[in-house]
């Protein structure tokens, strides 16, 4: 089981979210400003009232005590919105693939591509993206407008060009969900990227993940990968 364990864990209700770095939260009878560990917008997922999981953080001299981690969505379930998690976990799954050699934040070009790996000779490139909004059963990137996506995909298909076998992973932060689409109504460009990169022979990988209060877990039930 590929899984990213939290150390301490607490539920906590959302009350609002002042700027696209802190909340304010309900925890504990008291109100208390928390990290979010996501700078996307998540505005169908934090909304006043719901069920939020914190995570406290090691270092005690930090300003706020807690990192927002995960949200309930009603009809869905628990949501993780750490925008470290993705990469932590694929990491993780790596090490499980075979791989010869995997190295985190390759250079490549003029970007940083999240994974090099090696097998038998053949070079990988590996892009990692977090996937969590969700509507009506269907998986979308990106929440907001990313350039810095659209540049990632466009150094991919010059990798693959270049004889690279190159992947674009969507780790799915949330239950159910098994597919993932461009959200173009947010990003056309990223759209237009995405079925370019499927053209030029970029592998798109589907990681579904099951989130619980103190981890977020691979479902091998919805992997969809071809390494």
């Amino acid at each position: 089981m590929v899984l990213m364990k939290y150390p301490k864990t607490k539920e906590a209700k959302f009350l609002e979210r002042p700027n696209r770095f802190v909340a304010k939260v309900e925890v504990d009878g008291s109100v208390e400003t928390v990290h979010v560990k996501n700078t996307g917008r998540c505005r169908e997922l934090l909304l006043p009232g719901v069920k939020v999981i914190l995570s406290e953080a090691d270092n005690p001299n930090r300003k706020t005590r807690y990192d927002l981690i995960a949200v309930e969505k009603t009809g869905l379930g628990l949501v993780n919105i750490d925008s470290q998690a993705p990469n932590k976990i694929v990491q993780e799954w790596l090490a499980g693939q075979n791989f010869d050699y995997v190295k985190p934040e390759y250079k490549y070009g003029d970007s940083r591509i999240d994974f090099y790996m090696e097998r038998q000779g053949k070079k990988y490139l590996l892009e990692v993206k977090g996937c969590t909004l969700e509507k009506d059963g269907i998986g979308y990137f990106p929440d907001a407008p990313t350039e810095r996506g659209v540049k990632h995909i466009r150094e991919l298909i010059r990798a693959r060009q270049e004889g690279f076998w190159c992947g674009l992973a969507f780790v799915i932060q949330m239950p159910q969900v098994k597919e993932v689409r461009a959200n173009i109504e947010t990003h056309p460009a990223f759209g237009e990227a995405l079925e370019e990169a499927k053209a030029a022979g970029v592998k798109i990988i589907l990681l579904g993940c099951n989130t619980e209060m103190d981890c977020l877990t691979i479902d091998n039930s919805r992997i969809s990968a071809d390494l």
